[in-house]
């Protein structure tokens, strides 16, 4: 977030649908900025540049939705997000999490960068339930139906103070 004029930049090697879930999400979130215990005119004199270098993996449909909106509200509260902790899945603009397609390559995925949780749309519940057991070994697989509830899970509430010397 830097000082700017109300633009949102988006870089990297990004197709239509993830510039189109970034915009949402910065909807959503301005939408909702009083909810999250943000200043509802933080968008006022500033640009966010959101920056995706792996955008351009393939993909069968969205699933980046609610990554963006939990990295905005990270963003705008100062609370980092716990590396520890995947996210997946599109929303609304009313919030509602939609779900998502390739659960196993995903889990998969987490798994091999070390995620221990992994949220994904309620949507996805009977996907999640269907795994075999092996692919669901050491992870914890929960599920969210609306972004509102998300960010509780994900950001670090209290960080402390660092000082430098």
């Amino acid at each position: 977030m830097m000082k700017g004029n109300q633009q949102l930049i988006l870089t990297g090697s990004l197709g239509e649908i993830i510039r189109e879930s970034a915009q949402t999400a910065l909807s959503y979130v301005r939408s909702h900025a009083e909810d999250f215990s943000l200043d509802p005119d933080f968008f006022n004199g500033h640009d966010i540049h959101i920056h995706i270098p792996s955008g351009d993996v393939p993909k069968n449909g969205p699933s980046a939705g609610v990554t963006i909106a939990v990295a905005l509200i990270s963003l705008l509260t100062r609370k980092p997000a716990r590396r520890d902790v995947a996210l997946s899945g599109e929303f609304t603009l009313s919030g509602r999490v939609l779900p998502v397609g390739g659960i196993r390559e995903k889990v998969l995925a987490a798994q091999r960068a070390g995620v221990k949780e992994i949220i994904f749309p309620e949507g996805n519940r009977i996907d999640i339930v269907s795994l075999d057991a092996d692919v669901r070994e050491g992870v914890d697989l929960s599920v969210a139906s609306d972004v509102f509830s998300i960010p509780d899970k994900v950001l670090i509430r209290d960080t402390g103070t660092i000082t430098q010397s």
